[in-house]
């Protein structure tokens, strides 16, 4: 009597999915029960691989993915974390970058870089996640922790490594390596680590004088890291509305020196307040990131002049570095 109980129970734990990333028969909560089988808060098994499409980058350490099985999740890369672009910043989370808006607007920036470079190495394509045995296994709002890995690279500790993001302070596996790859970056002034001194890496302070408009330069990131032509979303122009009124940019044109010229998309608005970064690579346009679509840099590390031009030819705006 007792066998014909206990296997049974057996068989429906393996279809319930104890063998790992299978195809079930039933439509498990990814929220809930996602197919790795690793519930809210539940250990996971030492070094699980899963493979997974990753579908959405949603910023520069959180991306939606879909397993084989169709299922869905989304994922919290582990043990790193790079600057907000949806919320505000706190510069004391990042070692060394002064608490001023000058700081705050740098994070901003680098931030969306590290969005847009996230988004260059995963979406759309297959990659491999790599859960950690000595995490909680879910993070805040639920989130899956884990390394993410493509071809064989590590890109949660490349993005350390480009000074994309900062080791988020907690308990992993790979934390030694990652704070030493951290302080490389540091030393090297790299990516985000150049906004602890941003009066000498290219960014502005904001305190330059607004144009009669209320439209002014807040910052300007001029020197990308490494080779700039090869890096060419780590070179941007932040503007910044500091007027009243929502100004209608789109026709406005923006150009350097030697006469590159970038064109506001039609019916453009920066409101009240707001910011625009302006990159001079390729990338897909938000109310908050526009991409000037250039195969080659464009600012001079050697100085140069950002000048705005309305949709009538007027000059309204010039900033020299």
């Amino acid at each position: 009597m007792d066998r014909l109980v206990v296997v049974p129970v057996c068989v429906l734990l393996v279809l319930a999915g104890c063998a790992g990333v299978v195809d079930t028969t039933t439509d498990p909560s990814p929220r809930d029960t996602p197919v790795d089988g690793t519930g809210p808060g539940t250990a996971v098994s030492d070094g699980t691989e899963l493979r997974v499409t990753v579908t959405r980058v949603v910023d520069g350490d959180t991306f939606d993915v879909r397993f084989a099985n169709g299922s869905t999740d989304t994922v919290r890369l582990l043990g790193v974390d790079t600057p907000e672009v949806y919320g505000e910043n706190d510069p004391a989370e990042f070692e060394g970058v002064p608490e001023t808006e000058a700081g705050r607007a740098c994070l901003r920036s680098a931030g969306e870089a590290a969005s847009q470079a996230l988004r260059d190495r995963l979406a759309g394509d297959q990659a491999t996640l790599v859960l950690d045995p000595l995490s909680d296994g879910r993070g805040d709002y639920g989130r899956l922790l884990a390394y993410v890995e493509v071809n064989g690279t590590d890109v949660t500790r490349w993005l350390l490594e480009a000074g994309y993001a900062r080791v988020y302070d907690s308990t992993f596996s790979r934390s030694e390596d990652y704070y030493a790859v951290e302080s490389a970056a540091q030393e090297a002034g790299t990516g985000l680590w150049t906004c602890r001194t941003p009066e000498s890496t290219g960014e502005l302070e904001r305190t330059a004088t607004a144009t009669e408009s209320g439209l002014r330069v807040a910052d300007i990131h001029y020197d990308a890291a490494g080779n700039d032509n090869e890096n060419l979303n780590d070179e941007y122009v932040v503007f910044e509305n500091v007027g009243e009124e929502t100004l209608v940019l789109g026709g406005w044109t923006v150009r350097d020196e030697a006469d590159h010229s970038y064109e506001f998309p039609e019916g453009f608005e920066l409101g009240p307040g707001e910011l625009v970064t302006l990159y001079t690579g390729s990338g897909d346009d938000t109310p908050t990131s526009l991409y000037w679509g250039r195969t080659g840099a464009v600012w001079n590390n050697g100085g140069d002049t950002v000048t705005l031009v309305d949709d009538s030819g007027v000059t309204v705006l010039e900033q020299s570095y």
